[in-house]
């Protein structure tokens, strides 16, 4: 059963049947990793949507869902096109952000006419590990470029808790790539590319005292390519067994798997699997140290297995 980790504790688990065949001969990639090839993933990869369509917001827009917490689930609104990016395709963007808490309130925040949040669905997570949930999401200044903002119930108010502050330029972009305790320390990290499509940066957040700081990053990133509706090109899997979560995602021209964990000293490459084609498809994840595996679909159509 292939297990999809998509953004950190509070998000559901992907299960699908992978029917594999071995090559004759397994390329063996770098660090001991091989790679096999793979079938019965279906057309459009190994990870399967199956968030729900957002109701009345963008026409991609999905529903992020968890099953506690003072918030359960959280999506778009106020579609505009206001922002000529168009990174995700087609240029319609969220206007809002709309959450729907425990007792079954709908709360909608609306951003100002110079914002959009430019993603598809906000993720859901208790970074701080208090009891109450943060929504996550990407907002975007029409002169300034993305940012990481996370927002909060406050009083019964949906409000602005912290963000990363905006890159400081139009059309600049970042994509969410995890969730998950990377550093080992009490609360969960955001993980996000800065810039995918121009020789992005990984960086990784956390959040303490609600509000947002840089503890690593390192290049030669990307999870994202120009006009695609796929954000998922990433995958989280404790791959050395030292209890931190590890993050797997392409390097920025797509052809190579990079795994990425962290030390004392901040974030280190654990692995460097060359591919042979672009990946371009959601990464699937499967169990964990010596037992990891990575599942990848690639533009020439191929699906393939990555583990040791």
């Amino acid at each position: 059963m292939l297990r999809q980790v998509f953004d950190g504790r509070n998000i559901a688990w992907l299960f699908l049947s992978v029917w594999m065949f071995a090559l004759p001969a397994p390329a063996l990639a770098e660090g001991g990793w091989k790679v096999e090839a793979i079938n019965g993933a279906g057309s459009s990869g190994p990870v399967p949507e199956t968030r729900q369509r957002a109701p009345d917001g963008l026409p991609d827009g999905l529903v992020a869902e968890q099953p506690d917490g003072d918030i359960r689930a959280a999506w778009y609104g106020a579609p505009t096109q206001r922002y000529g990016h168009a990174v995700l395709g087609d240029g319609v963007e969220g206007g809002s952000l709309v959450v729907k808490t425990a007792s079954g309130r709908t709360l909608e925040l609306v951003l100002p006419k110079t914002e959009v949040f430019e993603d598809r669905y906000p993720r859901l997570a208790d970074l701080d590990l208090d009891g109450t949930t943060e929504v996550i999401t990407i907002r975007s200044s029409l002169t300034l470029g993305g940012s990481v903002t996370v927002y909060g119930l406050q009083d019964g108010n949906l409000v602005e808790r912290t963000t990363t502050g905006f890159i400081g330029r139009a059309n600049r972009w970042l994509n969410i790539a995890g969730i998950a305790d990377f550093d080992g320390k009490p609360g969960l990290e955001i993980a996000f590319v800065r810039t995918p499509h121009i020789g992005g940066t990984l960086f990784f957040y956390s959040f303490e005292t609600g509000s947002l700081s840089n503890v690593g990053a390192i290049d030669g990133f990307s999870n994202h390519f120009i006009g695609s509706r796929e954000l998922r090109l990433s995958a989280v899997s404790d791959v050395n067994g030292d209890g931190r979560a590890d993050l797997a995602l392409p390097s920025d021209d797509r052809r190579v798997l990079r795994i990425v964990g962290f030390a004392d000293n901040g974030p280190v490459e654990l692995a460097h699997i060359s591919l042979p084609a672009r990946i371009d498809k959601a990464i699937g994840a499967q169990g964990n140290g010596q037992d990891a595996a990575f599942f990848v679909g690639l533009d020439n159509g191929s699906t393939v297995r990555i583990s040791r």
